[in-house]
């Protein structure tokens, strides 16, 4: 996220153990953190709103891996 460093100004977590180092990330970025309530995905809307344009071409459960161009 480097590259986008001047564009990033907060980002909302889930609560889960990957964002353990959000104080490096913060600081890195010079952006504000926040965490989405467990189980309120609304707090994270446009990560939701991602998930569900994808979700209308590759099912859940697909290796994106094995995604093609075509």
């Amino acid at each position: 996220m480097k590259a986008h460093k001047s564009k990033v100004k907060t980002i909302t977590f889930d609560n889960y153990h990957e964002f353990a180092d959000h104080r490096l990330i913060a600081k890195g970025l010079k952006a504000d953190i926040y965490f989405a309530r467990p189980y309120a995905s609304w707090e994270r809307g446009i990560n939701e709103n991602t998930n569900g344009l994808i979700r209308q071409y590759l099912p859940k459960g697909i290796e994106f891996n094995r995604v093609t161009e075509d």
